[in-house]
């Protein structure tokens, strides 16, 4: 009896036929919006405010932005800041960026440090 009150409830749904209270179609995602594309210049300016209102302006990275892409070049000591820089000429507007900012041996050395202790916790 179970078996054929659950092929009861199932069989509508192989069928494609709607059942009160279900939907017969999988639900759709919603569609993609896109952004009209970003120029140069806009990138530029929205780069300059992030940078200003950040603490990785205080690193004096400098950048240059061509065809929607964002090129960092500096150095840090702090190893967030350059996947900072990256995020921020994303949220900018930026179609793909090129990071070339190089990590501090002694922001290394500390990371290294940092991760070695947490593991040795656990």
């Amino acid at each position: 009896m179970h078996r054929l009150f659950t092929l009861f409830l199932a069989l509508p749904l192989f069928l494609g036929v709607a059942v009160p209270g279900r939907s017969a179609t999988a639900a759709r995602p919603a569609a993609v919006q896109h952004q009209a594309p970003v120029s140069d210049a806009q990138i530029d300016v929205k780069i300059k405010a992030k940078l200003a209102k950040s603490k990785i302006g205080k690193d004096g990275f400098k950048y240059h932005v061509q065809h929607g892409v964002v090129t960092w070049e500096g150095t840090t000591s702090v190893m967030q800041h350059k996947g900072s820089a990256t995020r921020m000429a994303k949220t900018a507007g930026a179609t793909q960026v090129i990071n070339n900012i190089q990590i501090s041996e002694a922001a290394k050395a500390k990371a290294a440090a940092n991760l070695k202790k947490a593991v040795v916790q656990q």
